[in-house]
């Protein structure tokens, strides 16, 4: 197997750790090289922890590289509030063919002549805000209780419903045919295999997407993952780095505010009394004051998830995760036994 270059998002590695600290739960921010999949990089991370407690918040194709987002341990509880951010991406187009697959790994089932840039700049505002989308029919979504991919490798044609997703920015970085280099900044779910397919079709041809860059999730950025990993390198001499990584060492950080922050939720204090009722399950209302039971403030980070759920913290370290449902509060994931 290839071997995967692990780098992570150092926050608050001088965090309090409470006696519910567990050393494999947290967060690693993976930067995932083309030729391996999503799944593949996860086992070398569960391999190298000793434990199969770990799961990315939203895959990354074969072909595809870029940010990975992993939760291992008691962190997997909060997947769901990372597999809803928004996501950024750079990826190149290849215009005159299309594949089964929409991707580089698929063979060759289109072949048309190719558009102008002037025409491909013409119809991308068609493209931006809110659109309806089909799906490759090579992908993991369920069609009666079985991936759409593998109904398609059969050589049956599953039928894709359109669904909406939001483009936030489109953007023509480069033209070199057959080639555009594309930047997108879009919703969860949004399928960039999709978009270049349709982007190609609106412009009078065929296309396929060839390469695609996952550099952005939330306000979790693939540069910032570099810019810590060569603060880190710096505190130890160049033999032990390289000891580190051949041992297969990796660490993770625990969730603290800097990385609840980081994803978008507020976050409340309690004592250790509450903290202690909430770990029980105890009713909300009977537990925290009203002051902490009022809706947070509104965000403009498009995420209603987000909009609604507030992150509740004990001496620096969380302890559950509440969601607004109808006005009231209600747990969305309790961190501690």
């Amino acid at each position: 197997m290839l071997r995967i270059n692990i780098e992570l998002i150092v926050r608050g590695a001088g965090a309090v750790r409470g006696k519910n600290f567990d050393m494999n739960s947290g967060l690693i921010l993976l930067n995932k090289p083309s030729g391996i999949t999503s799944f593949d990089a996860l086992r070398d991370i569960k391999k190298i922890l000793g434990t199969g407690k770990a799961g990315h918040t939203g895959t990354l194709d074969k072909f595809a590289c870029g940010l990975l987002i992993v939760l291992t341990g008691r962190a997997l509880k909060l997947s769901k509030w990372f597999t809803h951010l928004d996501k950024k991406y750079t990826g190149k187009i290849h215009f005159g063919k299309e594949t089964d697959t929409l991707d580089p790994e698929g063979k060759i089932i289109k072949e048309t002549a190719l558009p102008s840039r002037e025409k491909v700049e013409e119809i991308l505002p068609r493209f931006t805000g809110s659109i309806m989308q089909a799906p490759p029919s090579f992908s993991a979504i369920h069609i009666n209780g079985k991936r759409a991919s593998d109904l398609a490798r059969t050589g049956k044609t599953p039928e894709m419903k359109e669904r909406g997703v939001t483009i936030y920015k489109l953007e023509l970085l480069s033209w070199q045919p057959p080639y555009a280099d594309i930047f997108v900044h879009c919703s969860s779910g949004t399928y960039i295999r999709s978009l270049a397919r349709d982007i190609a079709a609106a412009a009078g041809s065929n296309g396929y997407l060839c390469e695609l860059t996952r550099t952005q999730a939330g306000n979790f950025c693939l540069k910032n993952i570099r810019t810590e990993t060569q603060r880190l390198d710096l505190e130890h001499s160049p033999a032990e780095t390289q000891r580190r990584e051949d041992r297969g060492e990796v660490s993770v950080f625990p969730i603290d505010k800097n990385i609840i922050s980081t994803l978008g939720l507020p976050w409340i204090d309690v004592s250790e009394q509450e903290a202690k009722d909430i770990s029980h399950g105890k009713p909300l209302d009977q537990i925290l004051n009203n002051n902490f039971l009022s809706s947070p403030e509104p965000r403009l980070c498009g995420n209603s998830l987000l909009d609604q759920s507030i992150a509740v913290f004990s001496c620096e370290e969380l302890i559950a995760v509440l969601e607004n449902v109808s006005g009231r509060w209600k747990y969305g994931c309790v961190m501690v036994n």
